[in-house]
This record gives structure tokens, sequence and C-alpha cells, in this order.
């Protein structure tokens, strides 16, 4: 049985092999539906600024589970981007050692 983890370059079926090979995919998902709708700003940064503002707990509007979901959707690109920038430096320097 194989390991899910399985990073195996050869095959190309691993989890961790598909975050690294799917970089370009994560960072156009990143620039069109991490920061879509574009205008008045990105939906994502308002999203941040509210949770780290501390108006998302408390306050006089604080989040609720539809707006949880949204920070969900619009950020995973990015955390997906991340992991993949994350995987392809280590691999990198992996190499370059």
């Amino acid at each position: 049985m194989k390991n899910i983890l399985d990073s195996n370059k050869t095959e190309g079926t691993g989890v961790l092999f598909q975050l690294k090979k799917n970089l370009g995919l994560f960072a156009m998902a990143s620039l069109i539906l991490g920061l879509a709708p574009f205008v008045p700003e990105p939906h994502i940064w308002g999203k941040l600024k509210w949770v780290m503002g501390g108006g998302a707990f408390s306050g006089e509007h604080p989040m609720g589970a539809m707006d949880w979901f949204d920070l969900l959707m619009h950020g995973t690109p990015w955390l997906l981007l991340i992991v993949s920038l994350v995987l392809n430096g280590l691999d990198l320097m992996q190499k370059n050692k």
C-alpha cells in the first residue's frame, strides 16, 4: 500500500508531488478567485481586515457563518499557493545540497 504523502517524482501520484506540481494553477487561482471581487477592494483583504481588527468575534457586526465560509473560500487558493511555494523551495534547497 502506498503512502498518501509519497512524493515520488517518477509516479507523480503523491499529495506532496501534486502540491508542488500545481504551483501555476494555485498562483492563477489566488489572483483570480482569491482576490475577487476586485472593486472596491479585494474581498479577502476586507475579511482579513475584519478579523485582524478584532470585530470578527464581537462588536457591533461580528462575522456570521457566511462570512467565515467566504473567508475560507477566498483564502484557500492563497493557502495552497503558500504550501506549494514552501514545498518547491524545500525541494530546491535539497537539490542544491
